[in-house]
């Protein structure tokens, strides 16, 4: 028989259904080897030897593969179409080969963009050799992350606190989340005043908005305070006694073009907009969809490879996808020829195609008693996206009418309508912020002629006030990371997670705020090793490791331009730097106490303002926009203390903010500002309470016991209720990896069971590494 190694086990299961007796398919579980977690895994001085060592928990995977191995008589290696994974493959030819279990049998390379009957036995009919331009592309971005790990890490935990890391993607990504903030503390708001008035034609009214006054044309800013705006007014009011007259009428037809289909970072940004998905929970249902489902007739790959940056679609699924638009919604709702997207990215692999469903013919509706809620929700989605992109646009009527309001007044109406909807009685792409809203919605005007008068109801002053620009929420700091060319579409999600998970960032309402260490960290990276965490910088060198999986640049030669500069900073900063110039910050502010110079500095709950010359002096203050020692305590409206009767207070305490009563010390009663969710799972150590869903005091979300402090079980993965079928524990846990996506895990360090969520069957292995 011939062997065939895939990555996970659900993939290999679709893959053996379209491939017969005569193979038999294995999986990986995902990467098999690694470089060793110590220092000298890469040795710049050796021309950058890499040390590898096979992964523990997969040890008994590459043993099974050696075991079919001795039967088969070739090999097929056909892990996913990427540069991860032609590391795979060449991994496991490498340590096959090393090992002297390989033989003379042939070693084949196939990919494939879909897992459907024809691309796989197209692709196991026609091989290729491994690439190892892609290999050295990978190997090269590996090298980097360790080197920059490796070095720069250590030198965080002398100079601000142990525990710290960067990393070469992810300290850009920080940077762009603290410059956003410190924009939004710096911002200034500024009043302006806008005039309106409500006008009337034969009973149908409208909204006309004042552009000109007293024959000058009126910016943002030109009525900045209400007594201006009360003059206009008065103004406007004694000048259109008589009502508003027409005086021009402009008609514009235009076209909305649909969106291109989904690339990766599109679909992230998407599933973020309309389904509040974060982008690793899109990449891990993503990958679900395109291993393959069951959907009563077997498991079938419902969409193509979800790791691409090509918008390219394959000419046979236009043609489907042209048929099926033709039959539902009638010819006039094709464009004249098929629509072709260009791909913007510098190195997309235009061989791959945009995310699309594997056939259009798989309407949602009928697969959805087979699929999970986030499976149909990501799929339609992905079904929706790609239908409208070949079909019409669509056709918008717009009407701008000027109305007199007396010498030199001018007021204008706008209005849309929707003449032909198009591609959008399907699909209409999200918008991220209110200044993005939608100015497609339905405004109908009446009709109206040059010349006539309409009816002025009332002309009323309205207030604004100018908005700080918005925090990101992981859809614009997806697109913000695509348009600095900081990372690549596959890495995206591991960058917002690991930022997470050091917490350095936390998401409120959805939006990322940077914690204290956070902005420690990236003001001591934009200072001292400022190149690294250049936009540019970063770009460039991105754009280096493309052209090395190319076959255009020698990865050895571009490791080398890295790396010496690095290490003279490193050596430079460690020897000439001072712990203090990195965690303390000087404000223009003298000390009340002794008269030195006050600074912000880092502590265990935060930042807080202290004397530079401590422990002499010891003046400390918490540190709030008002620079005042003990800022006022917001009052919860609407409630009193149950146990005294006295006013409700937020307060901030180590672990984040909390109710407490305002007579405290004298009454001590608390509890938390949010509710914590209930999962419903009942906690395994005392059988008494539930697992509830809490925060710890840096956002990090945890799962503990609902009658603490009676019982102190906690976990840090989401609870599932079992029990388990190795040990019989009452409760398993919810693990995703990066290659087998969603698993079922036994919280007992002891039993190791760990299954994919979809399936029964068991796959003893370990949980992935945490990320360097």
């Amino acid at each position: 028989m011939n062997l065939v190694v895939v990555e996970s086990p659900a993939k290999a299961k679709t893959i053996k259904k379209y491939l017969g007796p005569d193979f038999e398919v294995v999986a990986s579980y995902g990467h098999v080897r690694d470089l060793i977690p110590k220092e000298g895994a890469v040795d710049p001085d050796n021309g950058f030897a890499m040390k590898y060592q096979v992964i523990e928990r997969n040890e008994r995977h590459v043993q099974t593969i050696a075991k079919k191995l001795k039967e088969a008589k070739a090999l097929y290696l056909a892990t996913d179409p990427d540069r991860e994974g032609e590391a795979i493959s060449w991994h496991l030819y490498e340590l096959l080969k090393d090992r002297h279990q390989l033989g003379n049998k042939p070693v084949h390379r196939v990919v494939f963009n879909e897992i459907t009957k024809r691309a796989v036995q197209e692709a196991i009919a026609h091989p290729r050799g491994i690439s190892y331009d892609l290999v050295n592309a990978q190997q090269a971005r590996r090298a980097l992350d360790y080197l920059v790990g490796f070095n720069l890490s250590p030198l965080l935990w002398k100079k601000i606190r142990r525990g710290l890391s960067a990393g070469r993607v992810q300290s850009p990504a920080l940077r762009l989340i603290c410059e956003r903030e410190a924009e939004i503390e710096s911002f200034v708001q500024r009043e302006y005043w806008t005039i309106e008035a409500d006008a009337a034609k034969e009973g149908r009214s409208f909204v006309a908005r004042l552009i000109q006054f007293a024959g000058e044309r009126l910016e943002q800013f030109s009525i900045t305070h209400k007594a201006r705006a009360t003059e206009v007014v008065s103004a406007l009011e004694t000048a259109a006694q008589g009502g508003l007259i027409v005086e021009q009428v402009e008609h514009k037809q235009r076209k909305r073009h649909p969106a291109p289909p989904f690339i990766t970072s599109t679909l992230q940004q998407e599933a973020a907009r309309k389904l509040g998905f974060s982008a690793q929970r899109t990449m891990r249902v993503a990958q679900q969809l395109y291993e393959g489902v069951d959907i009563g007739s077997g498991a079938v790959g419902l969409i193509t490879y979800m790791r691409t940056d090509s918008v390219n679609l394959a000419q046979e699924s236009i043609a489907e996808i042209r048929d099926y638009i033709a039959e539902r919604y009638g010819q006039a709702a094709l464009p004249e020829g098929p629509r072709q997207y260009k791909t913007k990215a510098k190195n997309a692999q235009e061989a791959h195609e945009a995310i699309r469903p594997t056939s259009i013919l798989r309407d949602p509706a009928l697969l959805r008693e087979h699929l999970t809620s986030d499976q149909f929700r990501l799929y339609e989605l992905i079904w929706k996206r790609t239908l409208a992109c070949q079909m019409a646009s669509a056709l918008i009527n717009q009407v701008i009418v000027d109305l007199d309001a007396g010498a030199g007044n001018l007021l204008r109406a706008t209005g849309s309508v929707i003449a032909d909807p198009g591609f959008m009685r399907v699909y209409l792409e999200g918008r991220d912020d209110a200044q993005d809203a939608d100015d497609d919605e339905e405004r109908m005007l009446p009709e109206m002629q040059v010349g006539e008068r309409v009816q002025l109801l009332a002309i009323r002053p309205e207030q604004h006030f100018t908005e700080p620009p918005p925090r990101y929420t992981e859809a614009t700091l997806v697109k913000a990371l695509e348009e600095y060319g900081i990372g690549r579409p596959s890495t995206y999600a591991t960058i917002i997670s690991t930022l997470q998970e050091r917490e350095y960032v936390v998401l409120d309402k959805k939006r990322f705020v940077p914690t204290d260490v956070g902005r420690i960290v990236n003001r001591f990276l934009t200072e001292y090793f400022t190149n690294y965490v250049d936009y540019d910088f970063t770009a460039r060198l991105e754009d280096d490791l493309d052209a090395v999986s190319r076959g255009e640049y020698e990865w050895i030669p571009l490791l080398e331009r890295f790396w010496r500069p690095f290490k003279d900073l490193i050596d430079h900063t460690q020897a000439h730097v001072k712990r203090s110039e990195i965690t303390q910050e000087r404000i223009d502010e003298p000390c009340p106490k002794c008269g030195g110079q006050l600074v912000i500095r880092l502590g265990r709950n935060g930042r807080f303002v202290g004397c530079s010359n401590y422990p002499t002096c010891d003046y400390t203050r918490s540190l709030d926009p008002e620079g005042a020692d003990h800022p006022s305590a917001e009052v919860v409206e609407g409630r009193t203390c149950p146990q005294c009767g006295s006013a409700l207070e937020i307060k901030g305490g180590r672990y984040g903010k909390f109710i407490g009563c305002s007579a405290y010390p004298k009454c001590n009663y608390i509890e938390p500002l949010e509710r914590p969710e209930d999962t419903g799972v009942t906690c395994p150590q005392c059988s008494q309470g539930t697992l509830q869903k809490r925060r710890s005091r840096r956002g990090k979300v945890f799962y503990s016991c609902s009658t603490y402090p009676k019982c102190n079980y906690a976990l840090w993965d989401e609870p599932i209720a079992g029990p388990c079928p190795q040990c019989g524990w009452p409760v398993l846990t919810l693990k995703v990896t990066k290659r087998q996506g969603a698993l079922r895990v036994c919280p007992r360090k002891e039993c190791g069971y760990r299954a994919p969520l979809e399936a029964d069957a068991l796959a003893p292995a370990q949980p992935e590494p945490d990320a360097l």
